[in-house]
C-alpha cells in the first residue's frame, strides 16, 4: 500500500477528484485476511482522510464488536476514493456515485485486494457489490449467501452501515444492524473455515 496509497493521491480517473477535500485510500493491514468494501468515502472521511470514521463508521464499529471482529484485524476500504456530495449551505449531502465513477476507482480496489490477497471479503450496500460482482448484483436476492470473485472464493454482501442511520431516523434501525452483524458472523466463520 506504501506505493498505491499516494499513487491514487493523483488520480485524475473521473472529475470527483474536483471538489473533493482528499483521496480516501484503504486503511489495515496489509496481512488482513477480511477486507470490507463499502461505497465511498463520507463527509468526515473526505475531511480526515481515513475510511470509515463518520456516522457510519460508528455503526460499522458496534457491527463489527458485535460479530467479534476487532476493527485492526480487517481492512477497510471503499468502491470510490472520493466523496460525491451535493453542497446545501454549510452542509455536503451525499450522493450515490455513478457506474462510470465506480468504473475509474475500480483498478485501485483491484489493487488493494490483489495487494492484500483476502480470504473473505465483505461488501457493505449495493454500490459496493456492483463494483465486485457487476450490474447485475442485487443485495436484495445475494445478501448473506457466498459468493465468489476472482479476488475471494467466500465474499459477504450486506447492508452499508449508512442503511442502518436511515432506519433510525424512522424509528427501525435495529433489525437492519442485526442483520449486518449476522452477515459478519457468517464472513467470520467463513474466515475461520478457511483458516484450516
Amino acid at each position: 500500500m506504501d506505493v498505491l496509497t499516494p499513487a491514487a493521491e493523483g488520480c485524475r480517473g473521473c472529475p470527483l477528484y474536483l471538489n473533493a477535500t482528499q483521496v480516501v485510500f484503504g486503511e489495515g493491514k496489509q496481512t488482513a485476511s477480511m477486507v470490507l468494501v463499502g461505497e465511498q468515502p463520507g463527509d468526515q472521511e473526505d475531511r480526515q482522510g481515513r475510511p470509515f470514521v463518520g456516522p457510519a463508521g460508528g455503526v460499522l464499529e458496534r457491527a463489527l464488536a458485535a460479530a467479534g471482529l476487532p476493527r485492526d484485524r480487517v481492512y477497510l476500504t471503499n468502491a470510490v476514493k472520493h466523496f460525491k456530495f451535493e453542497p446545501r449551505g454549510k452542509r455536503r449531502l451525499h450522493q450515490k456515485p455513478r457506474w462510470s465513477e465506480i468504473k475509474a476507482c475500480r483498478p485501485w480496489l483491484e489493487a488493494e485486494l490483489d495487494a492484500i490477497s483476502p480470504r473473505v471479503i465483505v461488501t457493505l450496500g449495493a454500490t459496493a457489490g456492483q463494483a465486485l460482482l457487476g450490474t447485475g448484483f442485487k443485495l436484495s436476492e445475494m445478501r448473506g449467501r457466498p459468493l465468489v470473485t476472482r479476488w475471494s472464493k467466500a465474499v459477504i454482501a450486506t447492508f452499508h452501515p449508512s442503511a442502518v442511520l436511515r432506519a433510525e431516523a424512522h424509528g427501525g434501525g435495529e433489525p437492519l444492524f442485526d442483520q449486518i452483524v449476522e452477515d459478519l458472523k457468517l464472513a467470520k466463520s467463513l474466515l475461520q473455515s478457511r483458516a484450516r
